[in-house]
């Protein structure tokens, strides 16, 4: 699809960067205080045991037209875009759009002047100030009910909270690779039809305006030489060779959440939307590359000879 919003000054990209990075990181501050940038994000404290913060919802999608869901969950926040849930994982969260730079004056989001990709940094559902803050979409994606104007990559921002909310729970991935058996797919639904993604790389990036890796600013690859200079970004920073294959053409869904403050670093989770054929839960019947599946049986042969 078309670019829009690409060119951006020097300055401005500095700033976008350090506001779209933050996306990120853990708060720690009391409710009554303004929001500062603690330096934990691993924690060893157990999962949280209470309810989580947000509700969950029942729907039934809608063979045309927006879900029953969407309309349901959009008279309670306009900005909603729809819904993620990865099985394995404490992901399973209504998804909102960051509504832009926000001027001075506008009551519902506060009234004060916000940067893109700020609001909902420690804001909920309700508009009101909530320390984990919600999952938000770039201000730029578009994931609506026409297919080809979506944005090649939707990017998705979340806390690494410590007691595994939001996006606390994708460490796991890095943690512990064999984790990736276990949940190496990701729905994701818009306010018309669900999706479903299979994990193809997880990796630690740098979240600085300077690096040579601005994946929140690579949400339209409209040409291969662009969609192909992501992919070899995410590949050669990846933890582990998962060997899904993935061509220009595809739609990927990048999760972003904190690493480490020290380094200002980030952790991404990259997946690709299902092909006709592949089945969700089913990893046998996902396309795997060439060269993945001949190491593979490699490997197999040496296993057996021994």
């Amino acid at each position: 699809m078309n670019k829009k919003a690409k060119i951006i000054s020097a300055a401005a990209a500095g700033i976008a960067a350090i506001g779209l990075a933050i996306g990120a990181v853990v708060l720690n501050h009391e409710d009554d205080s303004v929001p500062t940038v603690s330096s934990i994000v691993e924690t060893t404290e157990p999962p949280a045991t209470e309810p989580p913060t947000l509700p969950r919802y029942e729907y039934v999608p809608s063979e045309s037209g927006m879900t029953e869901r969407a309309k349901m969950l959009l008279k309670k926040n306009k900005d909603i875009y729809g819904w993620i849930k990865i099985d394995n994982t404490q992901v399973d969260y209504p998804v909102v759009r960051d509504p832009g730079e926000i001027p001075e004056g506008v009551a519902m989001y506060g009234g004060q002047a916000l940067e893109y990709n700020s609001f909902y940094l420690d804001h909920g559902l309700d508009m009101n100030y909530l320390r984990e803050g919600t999952l938000f979409m770039d201000w730029r994606d578009n994931f609506g009910s026409i297919e080809e104007d979506q944005s090649e990559n939707i990017v998705i921002y979340g806390h690494n909270m410590a007691n595994n909310t939001m996006f606390g729970s994708l460490r796991r991935y890095r943690q512990d690779y064999e984790f990736y058996e276990q949940a190496p797919f990701i729905e994701l639904s818009s306010n018309y039809r669900d999706y479903d993604y299979v994990i193809f790389a997880f990796l630690i990036t740098s979240g600085n305006w300077y690096t040579d890796f601005v994946y929140w600013d690579m949400e339209e690859l409209d040409t291969p030489e662009e969609f192909n200079s992501y992919l070899e970004q995410v590949h050669s920073r990846q933890m582990i060779d998962t060997g899904i294959d993935v061509q220009p053409g595809d739609k990927l869904l990048t999760l972003s959440t904190c690493y480490a403050d020290e380094d200002n670093s980030r952790f991404l989770v990259v997946a690709r939307r299902l092909r006709d054929g592949e089945v969700a839960g089913d990893l046998s019947s996902v396309k795997h590359t060439d060269e993945y599946i001949k190491a593979q049986s490699e490997k197999n042969e040496e296993s057996a000879e021994n």
